[in-house]
């Protein structure tokens, strides 16, 4: 690979702060925050987990209703794949995402999910953000369970 001009690598690192950013305003359920981070126009897709497809509106009411269920959340996305065509771009990144609830009982469930982000994103005046997002769903793993050992 030859030597990218430092335009681009800005950008690419533009975007992977973008991308950082989703998963910790999700994990911390700051989701008015994500405002910042899509276009007004966006269009976001959860469809492959059973999720809406909409509009960030309906993605927030949804994120709203769904993830308190879960106490603790951890998106760990990797590193993401990044096209950059001018003002537009387009990334795909791989997500591990363990989901932690409390049973009836007091005992913890534990979901794993695996899954990739297809993000179209755009330069805007206020730095990148994504115009579409889609999930697409590798693995879900149930059943297992959180030990006790250290803090959380």
């Amino acid at each position: 690979m030859s030597e990218l001009p430092a335009a681009e690598v800005a950008d690419r690192l533009a975007i992977q702060h973008l991308i950082a950013r989703y998963a910790d305003l999700i994990d911390g359920q700051d989701f008015d925050r994500l405002d910042e981070l899509f276009t007004p126009d966006a269009t976001i897709d959860f469809a492959t987990f059973n999720g809406p497809v909409g509009d960030l509106a309906e993605i927030k009411a949804f994120l709203k209703s769904s993830l308190p269920f879960f106490e603790r959340t951890q998106h760990m996305m990797g590193l993401p794949h990044i096209t950059v065509d001018g003002d537009e771009a387009h990334a795909r990144t791989s997500c591990t995402n363990p989901m932690i609830s409390k049973k009836p009982d007091g005992s913890t469930s534990v979901w794993l999910i695996g899954l990739w982000y297809d993000d179209d994103l755009v330069r805007t005046a206020d730095g990148w953000r994504f115009r579409a997002r889609r999930q697409i769903r590798s693995y879900t793993l149930t059943g297992l369970t959180d030990t006790p050992l250290g803090a959380t």
